[in-house]
């Protein structure tokens, strides 16, 4: 185990790696950012953001959270994805999660587990929404990670609800929202080609924030 102290010393010997083949590295990196990514993403240990991505500092924006929920309810979430799509201008927003998610596991089990009951429910609406699907799974294993998929795919989508993401697509044509699971096992990334723009279209009929009136007009055809 790295000890406390050490923590400070690789700290130093970061900074030499970085000065050693960039002088200017910590120059530039406080100028400003410009990433074109927002990484929505659990806070799971085994997950480092931007060496999964093989992108470095300044390229990725953040967040990070148990079970990589987005929640209209979380102000801190919301706050970054607003911050990231009107001021930061990103061009792509993944969601990604991973399998043996001790968050999803969790949220599997009759348990009550205090404080965390409320933020895992968000969790247990995903399983209750599709709950035909993971019944017939057989597997227990198996079901968890279907879960994990599921999960990601709902939380992309309640990032497409928001004001900011709809606007900003329709002002701009960006950004594009995306799905993304992580194997820890073997390293590799696995895209669940959310099909983005039919999401788009299809919650806006109920979720339309962009005053486009295209839930009056979905009225107006359905008469």
């Amino acid at each position: 185990m790295t000890t406390y102290k050490q923590v400070f010393e690789n700290n130093r010997q970061w900074i030499s790696s970085k000065l050693a083949t960039d002088a200017e590295f910590f120059e530039k990196m406080a100028d400003t950012q410009s990433p074109e990514y927002l990484y929505i993403g659990c806070s799971d240990s085994r997950v480092p953001t931007n060496e999964i991505m093989g992108l470095g500092a300044g390229e990725v924006f953040v967040h990070r959270n148990i079970a990589n929920v987005v929640p209209n309810t979380d102000l801190n979430v919301m706050a970054v994805i607003n911050y990231a799509v009107v001021h930061l201008e990103v061009k792509h927003i993944v969601v990604c999660g991973h399998y043996n998610c001790g968050g999803v596991k969790a949220a599997m089990q009759p348990k009550d587990l205090g404080i965390l009951n409320p933020w895992l429910r968000n969790i247990r609406d995903v399983y209750r929404l599709h709950m035909d699907e993971l019944n017939a799974i057989t597997d227990e294993h198996d079901r968890y990670n279907r879960l994990v998929e599921l999960n990601v795919q709902e939380q992309a989508i309640n990032v497409i609800k928001t004001a900011a993401v709809q606007k900003s697509y329709l002002a701009k044509g960006y950004p594009t929202v995306h799905g993304w699971v992580y194997d820890v096992k073997n390293g590799l990334l696995k895209d669940l080609e959310i099909d983005f723009e039919g999401v788009l279209h299809e919650i806006q009929r109920i979720y339309d924030l962009t005053g486009s009136g295209l839930m009056q007009k979905d009225k107006d055809i359905n008469q």
